[in-house]
């Protein structure tokens, strides 16, 4: 980690601006919370899910776990076909705090493992997406974090330094690879990390 005062902020999007996990959907499919455990560890998995974010199309996803799971089918392509339901609504304390440093003039960016497709849905949900002065979308590049090339996609792009930014991430994986390469990093795992403590330590007027 670099020792020189950020300027910059890059948020990830997934259970840190939104709040997404699979089981907001598939609780209102399987009554038996132990059967829908099932299906996520051994049909829809989240290997399986990471390949949509690395840029596989969601059809071809489908087809694929449809054609070895035909008793499942209704299940599979709820992921795709009700892919919203699958967040719940966004952390506002986080989303409030990316409005106060949008509003002070702090050029804040985005870095994020998510299928090009469904960030098109997720914008037309919430649009404070559309307004980072910059952003990685994994599906659309086909990298994925924690790869390094994804956060040097990000610097060349938009010409920043890794050591003007401190990246926001739940994955300690993710977030440990940002330090590797330079970049402040606070992880941000649950709600009781206090975030806009954490901004103040670096300087930020939130």
């Amino acid at each position: 980690m670099s020792a020189r005062q950020p300027t910059k902020v890059v948020f990830d999007i997934g259970n840190v601006l939104l709040r997404w996990d699979p089981r907001h959907l598939y609780r209102q499919i399987f009554e038996d919370e132990e059967e829908m455990e099932w299906f996520l560890s051994h049909i829809c998995t989240h290997d399986w899910n990471v390949e949509q974010d690395r840029g596989r199309d969601w059809d071809e996803a489908v087809a694929l776990l449809v054609k070895d799971h035909p008793k499942h089918e209704s299940a599979i392509r709820a992921f795709h076909e009700r892919w919203t339901e699958t967040v719940e609504g966004s952390y506002e304390q986080n989303v409030t705090l990316l409005l106060q440093l949008r509003e002070a003039g702090v050029p804040n960016y985005c870095i994020t493992n998510f299928s090009g497709q469904k960030f098109i849905l997720a914008k037309q949900r919430f649009p404070f997406l559309a307004d980072f002065d910059g952003i990685i979308v994994s599906g659309d590049e086909r990298l994925l974090k924690p790869d390094p090339a994804i956060y040097y996609l990000l610097f060349d792009r938009y010409g920043l330094e890794a050591e003007d930014c401190v990246f926001i991430d739940d994955s300690r994986v993710n977030i440990e690879a940002a330090g590797t390469i330079g970049m402040h990093a606070i992880h941000y795992p649950d709600e009781q990390v206090d975030l806009a403590a954490e901004l103040r330590r670096y300087g930020f007027p939130v």
